[in-house]
């Protein structure tokens, strides 16, 4: 079976707590104890929407740019199609390996090595043991970090994790990429090398969904694209058709 995406009518609401409120309860609760009559506080949520009324539906071979101002909802479609977050309403259905270059060090472990993280990660992304270990090689020259892989990853500064998580994530071709914007990590070489590995992953995966807001990038890579505004769909067709509406409507 090809890899698919469909989204109908997913809404995701993120929850606001009056922190006023909830700093009273918890001053009280905190100092009269279990003694004082009081339960524990309970929060009670209001929410904001994040999307709303989403319909989307991708099939292998469609490159898709997601386009709009910061706040449009782009991040927020991303994370609900790698499974970060779910809808608070609607459906999806999903079929295919997802790898998704945002969040990239979602899950890391600082006491792990490098190590581990590659094999953790290969075996979340469908890989066997002793295939993702096979990996390490590959990773450890691209990134130039081979004889730190041992160490555990809190050693690392800032820069070193990113060439490892950016590394970690292109090793492997899924049948789904999302990507928000453009990693930028190491210096100008590393910079040079990793644009190079990107432009190779993008053009053999299946289904790719990508947000930037540069133009150059969505043009060369997307044949189609949607225009997000305050968390709904306003407009959707051919990458250049999207990209006037949104320059006219900014």
């Amino acid at each position: 079976m090809e890899p698919y995406i469909h989204l109908s009518n997913v809404d995701v609401d993120f929850p606001v707590f009056d922190a006023q409120n909830i700093g009273f309860i918890n001053t009280l609760f905190r100092f009269g104890g279990a003694h004082s009559g009081l339960g524990a506080p309970t929060k009670r949520e209001r929410s904001v929407p994040a999307l709303r009324n989403l319909d989307l539906h991708l099939r292998a071979g469609d490159r898709v740019g997601l386009i709009g101002h910061n706040g449009a909802g782009k991040s927020t479609l991303l994370r609900v199609l790698s499974g970060v977050y779910e809808p608070t309403h609607g459906d999806i259905w999903q079929h295919g390996s997802v790898s998704a270059l945002s969040d990239l060090m979602l899950g890391m472990d600082p006491e792990a090595s490098g190590n581990d993280f590659i094999v953790t990660r290969g075996i979340v992304m469908g890989l066997s043991k002793r295939e993702s270990q096979k990996l390490i090689a590959d990773i450890g020259e691209f990134t130039e970090l081979a004889d730190r892989l041992y160490m555990p990853v809190r050693t690392y500064s800032s820069g070193m994790l990113l060439k490892l998580a950016f590394a970690v994530a292109t090793t492997i071709t899924p049948d789904i990429l999302l990507m928000d914007e453009v990693v930028g990590a190491g210096d100008a070489k590393f910079q040079e090398r990793a644009q190079k590995r990107l432009t190779q992953l993008m053009s053999r995966v299946s289904i790719l969904v990508v947000a930037s807001h540069n133009e150059q990038l969505l043009k060369s890579f997307c044949t189609h694209a949607l225009v997000l505004k305050n968390g709904e769909i306003s407009f959707r067709g051919p990458i250049d058709d999207c990209l006037a509406h949104y320059r006219a409507n900014s």
